[in-house]
């Protein structure tokens, strides 16, 4: 065999949070799998300043890897969320719907997690475990009836049985495989920014729906949270351009004064807002996960969850294929993932779409019909717990969100 071609089990390419919770899963439940996990940029952890709301199910993930006590550490609960709804020019941001009580026992619905601290537990989790191949250039993906492979710039080329995408929504992999996607820009933006203020926020999380889109500030420790707010793209930028003083101004006068006076903590940044979801998530042995598979509006909170379901069952499916003596990059084995992932993505994806474009307005009636509707929610606990359990993804979820080995 050519010294330029290295055999693996499994190749990962992306090594955000999705793919490195995929290789430390693997590594821990395959049974010495060989695997391999590619980026383009060096394994370090990033200068990110934006935090994730994990749900409930999903820290179970981490639960079951042995690093979810140390992630806590630096983590805060939500232990309450609050939604409103006001036009542009209204004072006050009265609440219609409340979100509160734990899913489980000790176990609030979900948990404000700093991206850095994902990411440096997972990069332990992994270390000696998994060969971290970066700064890689990928020129091609070429898939066999036995093996996908990969051929790098410096002329190597990695093969495996499986290769999995996990470089995010601009996916070279996706592009590789051929895969397209379906979907639309909002010609919205989110800003997105670290703050302190002046009032304890109490780990909850607060959800103002706004004409031009919601504005979420979430629960971090040391009295300071964390702000999603989605913005025409234009207004968008002139905020995130803006002097911070003034910054800090408009963001206490749309939060309704809720937490006081607040400063700004890091950097402001802007990220283009766009659903886009893969028509495929396999091809011939390989496999997409993450935003390379789906990337939604912030409205719901569920980007990151969505992926890391991902993970979930990719990981169950594949391992369950291997104790069976399967070949689990075949298309079949691969096709029980699509199958079970296909619908839970397109749900989420009919209810962002649906949620934005019903909250995105200032349509007096429109704006009338909705509160109604949050405030028969508030009041309805048989269909309000299930929503949350939804939410918090738990009840009938793969065994590594019971926080069980697969």
């Amino acid at each position: 065999m050519s010294k330029n071609i290295k055999n693996y089990d499994v190749i990962i390419v992306g090594a955000g949070s999705v793919g490195l919770t995929m290789a430390a899963v693997l590594a821990k439940f395959g049974s010495e799998m060989k695997i391999a996990i590619l980026d383009r940029k060096a394994f370090e952890v990033p200068l990110d300043s934006r935090s994730s709301a994990l749900a409930a199910g999903v820290t179970q993930i981490f639960e079951a890897l042995g690093i979810w006590q140390d992630m806590l550490e630096t983590s805060c609960p939500i232990e309450t969320m609050k939604i409103t709804d006001s036009g542009k020019n209204d004072i006050s941001r009265p609440v219609f719907l409340s979100i509160e009580g734990d899913v489980a026992p000790n176990r609030p619905y979900a948990h404000m997690v700093p991206n850095i601290t994902t990411i440096k537990y997972l990069l332990n989790a992994v270390k000696d475990k998994v060969d971290l191949i970066a700064p890689v250039e990928i020129k091609s993906l070429q898939s066999g009836t036995e093996y996908s492979k990969l051929v790098l710039a410096d002329g190597v080329i990695l093969q495996a049985p499986l290769v999995i995408g996990a470089d995010g929504a601009r996916s070279n992999m996706r592009d590789m495989a051929k895969i397209s996607v379906m979907g639309h820009d909002y010609g919205q933006s989110g800003v997105v920014t670290t703050i302190s203020h002046e009032k304890p926020h109490e780990n909850t999380a607060y959800e103002h729906f706004r004409p031009n889109g919601p504005f979420a500030s979430l629960p971090l420790p040391n009295n300071r949270s964390s702000l999603v707010w989605s913005e025409k793209t234009k207004q968008a930028e002139i905020y995130r351009d803006m002097a911070h003083e003034q910054l800090e101004r408009e963001i206490e006068k749309v939060m309704g004064h809720c937490l006081g006076k607040v400063k700004i903590e890091d950097k402001v940044q802007a990220f283009p807002l766009k659903l886009q979801v893969a028509k495929k998530f396999i091809a011939p042995r390989f496999a997409l996960i993450g935003d390379a598979a789906h990337f939604m509006h912030p409205i719901t909170g569920q980007g990151m969850n969505l992926g890391l379901k991902d993970v979930a069952i990719l990981a169950e499916v594949i391992i369950g294929a291997m104790r069976l003596g399967q070949d689990f990059g075949a298309s079949d084995v691969l096709e029980k993932y699509q199958k079970l992932r296909k619908a839970d993505v397109a749900l989420m994806a009919v209810a962002t779409e649906g949620l934005n474009r019903l909250f995105s307005n200032d349509i007096a009636p429109l704006r009338a019909f909705r509160d109604i509707g949050l405030g028969i929610v508030d009041r309805l606990p048989i269909v309000k717990k299930p929503l949350i359990r939804h939410a918090a993804a738990v009840g009938d979820v793969p065994r590594l969100m019971k926080g069980l080995p697969i």
